[in-house]
């Protein structure tokens, strides 16, 4: 058993070298045609009479200036204050959904206030519990349900 995982190791270990030669190939490659690509694009700069020194020097000095300046201009502009503004849920869904929307519905409107089923004023009949539970009771009542439901 020992000498199968010994292999699995060192089979496993080979791979992993491996892999990693070639990803180092890899990088070393892409290197190399990133600055092939970056001279192709954009070729040395060339200032007569500044050396490398200079030109880094004089960089670092336009970064702060512009730093500074952008500090100054965020710091003179102000957010304005933004207003609470109460839209129906009837605007609210007439922006959103634009012409499509044609009902009109009241979200403060109480539940037993609202009718269902068209509006058409169709009130159940108030009848007493106890006469429905004892035509509902018993084997009789179970299959009254069960065909009331087919």
């Amino acid at each position: 058993v020992t000498c199968v995982a010994d292999r699995v190791c060192h089979h496993s270990s080979y791979l992993l070298k491996a892999g990693a030669a070639i990803l180092d190939a890899e990088e070393e490659k892409s290197e190399v045609e990133r600055g092939k690509t970056l001279n192709e694009q954009v070729p040395p700069l060339k200032l007569p009479g500044f050396s490398v020194q200079e030109l880094q020097a004089l960089c670092k000095d336009l970064n702060q200036n512009l730093s500074l300046k952008i500090f100054e201009l965020k710091g003179k502009m102000k957010r304005p204050n933004l207003k609470r503004v109460r839209i129906s849920a009837d605007a609210t869904l007439r922006a959103l959904l634009g012409s499509k929307h044609k009902e009109c519905v009241d979200f403060k409107d109480k539940p037993q206030n609202r009718q269902e089923g068209g509006g058409e004023g169709q009130k159940e009949e108030a009848t007493d519990w106890r006469n429905n539970a004892e035509a509902v009771s018993g084997m009789e009542g179970r299959k009254k349900l069960f065909d009331a439901t087919q």
